[in-house]
C-alpha cells in the first residue's frame, strides 16, 4: 500500500484527492495536512513538519496555496518524501531548486494540469504552432482562484512560443488598446497573448485559437467536475516512488 499525505485536505481538490485516495485498492491516506481540518477517519496535522513527526507516508500531495506550497515543499524533500504537486504558481527557477533539496531517489512532481484532456489539449497545440502565425489562450476558471493566469494557461503558451522558435503572435497586441482599458489585448506569455476569465460555474476550461488567412483552429478543453483531476493525480503517486529528481508534465507518465 502507498501511504498518502493530502496537504490541503480540507480545500475542495484536497477533499477530493482523499476520496479518490481511500477508494484506490493500492493506496490509503496516511493523514492530512491543514489548519482548517479535523482528525477523524486519519489524523489531521497543520504542518507538514508536524505531520512528519507523527506519520509515516510515502507520498506528500500537495493542493494548497501558492503562498504556502514551496514551503510544503521544503519541509518533505529533504525528508526523502516522493512530492505530486497540483498547487499551480511555482517557476521552473523555484522547482528547480526545491527538487535540489531532496536526497537522491526522491521525486517532486509538478503538474499545471492533471486531467488526460488538458494534456492532450497542449499537445495538439504543440503540433499547430508552427502552422499558424496568430495564437491566443484564453483560459475561464471560478472565482475562487488564487492565481492569473493559470499555470495550464502559462504552461500552454510555453509550448506554442517553444513549438515555432519563440516567434511572437503576429495578431495586433498592446498597441491597439485604447487609453483607460490597458491590458485588453490580454498578458503576453513568450510572445503569445493570454486572457483569464474568473466567474462562478466554471471549473477550469481552456480555448487555444490558432489563426492563419482565411482560417482559425480552435482547441478547447472543459473540466465540469474536479474527478477529472482524480485519474491524474492517482497516476502520479503511483509513478513517483520509480522516479528520481524534478519532473514537470503529467504527459511524462502517460503511456
Amino acid at each position: 500500500m502507498i501511504r498518502v499525505a493530502v496537504s490541503g485536505c480540507a480545500g475542495r481538490m484536497g477533499a477530493t484527492v482523499v476520496e479518490a485516495v481511500g477508494a484506490a485498492p493500492d493506496m490509503e491516506v496516511a493523514c492530512g495536512i491543514d489548519p482548517h481540518g479535523q482528525s477523524g477517519a486519519f489524523p489531521v496535522f497543520t504542518s507538514v513538519a508536524e505531520a512528519l513527526e507523527g506519520a509515516e507516508f510515502d507520498v506528500l500531495v500537495d493542493f494548497t496555496q501558492p503562498s504556502v506550497v514551496a514551503g510544503n515543499l521544503r519541509a518533505a524533500l529533504p525528508a526523502g518524501v516522493d512530492c505530486v504537486v497540483g498547487t499551480t504558481g511555482l517557476s521552473n527557477a523555484a522547482l528547480e531548486e526545491l527538487a535540489a533539496l531532496a536526497p537522491a531517489g526522491t521525486c517532486l512532481f509538478y503538474a499545471q494540469n492533471f486531467t488526460t484532456g488538458a494534456v492532450l489539449m497542449m499537445e495538439f497545440a504543440k503540433a499547430a504552432a508552427p502552422y499558424f502565425p496568430e495564437a491566443e489562450v484564453m483560459e475561464f476558471h471560478h472565482c475562487n482562484k488564487k492565481d492569473a493566469p493559470s499555470g495550464t494557461a502559462v504552461r500552454t503558451a510555453e509550448i506554442i512560443s517553444a513549438a515555432r522558435g519563440g516567434r511572437a503572435s503576429e495578431a495586433p497586441g498592446r498597441e491597439t488598446e485604447i487609453e483607460g482599458a490597458e491590458g485588453a489585448r490580454g498578458a503576453l506569455v513568450e510572445g503569445v497573448p493570454v486572457h483569464s476569465i474568473r466567474s462562478m460555474g466554471y471549473v477550469a476550461s481552456q480555448e487555444v485559437v490558432f489563426g492563419s488567412l482565411g482560417q482559425t483552429l480552435s482547441i478547447r478543453h472543459d473540466s465540469w467536475d474536479r474527478e477529472s483531476y482524480m485519474p491524474g493525480v492517482l497516476l502520479g503517486i503511483r509513478s513517483v516512488g520509480e522516479r528520481s529528481g524534478l519532473i514537470v508534465g503529467l504527459e511524462n507518465f502517460m503511456a
